[in-house]
């Protein structure tokens, strides 16, 4: 399950390092004392930050056990965060040149932030999201390759979408985007 967050504040809480071990670690329910003995940390630094993270609901208690004379709590991550891009950083104006890296990232943040919440909802109503996800690499000769190959698959692209489109149907957006991939370092596949 997928929780989206925006609240600037929220997002702070679950950045400091020890507390984002602890979510990782809380995607499998633990307590408090596992927790510390898994980071080599004293159990009240633990419980601390485990309050904080309960506060904010990002982790969620899953039962409570009796042993030796207190109570012990079994806690778990509320869900896999998603963060709004909108408040990791500087938020991009609204750049249409499509060649520009900063509208490549603006249109990549908007779907982000788009789908997380259509997930967040669909989970909280048990439903399915339907979503697909086309990905490839290409390796261009040329720079001026670029510009041809956008300008090709942007008219075989609407060719499909003429094909398939319907008024009365529900709209799905479509963002095509390229950017240079990553070197790979030797080993790597």
């Amino acid at each position: 399950m997928l929780r989206y967050v925006e609240e600037p504040e929220k997002v702070r809480l679950a950045l400091s390092p020890i507390r984002r071990r602890l979510l990782e670690l809380l995607r499998e329910p633990s307590s408090a004392t596992q927790l510390a003995a898994a980071l080599d940390l004293p159990r009240q630094r633990v419980n601390y930050h485990l309050r904080e993270l309960e506060k904010a609901g990002l982790v969620e208690l899953v039962e409570e056990r009796q042993r030796r004379g207190f109570t012990e709590r079994i806690l778990r991550a509320a869900a896999d965060l998603v963060v709004d891009p909108g408040v990791m950083g500087r938020a991009f104006t609204q750049i249409q040149d499509q060649y520009a890296a900063e509208h490549l990232v603006e249109v990549a943040a908007g779907t982000v932030r788009d789908v997380a919440r259509m997930q967040t909802a669909a989970d909280a109503d048990g439903k399915r999201l339907l979503t697909f996800t086309l990905e490839t690499e290409v390796r261009f000769a040329e720079p001026g390759d670029v510009h041809r190959f956008t300008d090709a698959l942007t008219a075989a692209l609407q060719q499909v979408v003429d094909e398939f489109d319907s008024p009365d149907g529900r709209p799905y957006r479509l963002i095509a985007g390229g950017h240079p991939a990553p070197r790979r370092t030797e080993g790597e596949s």
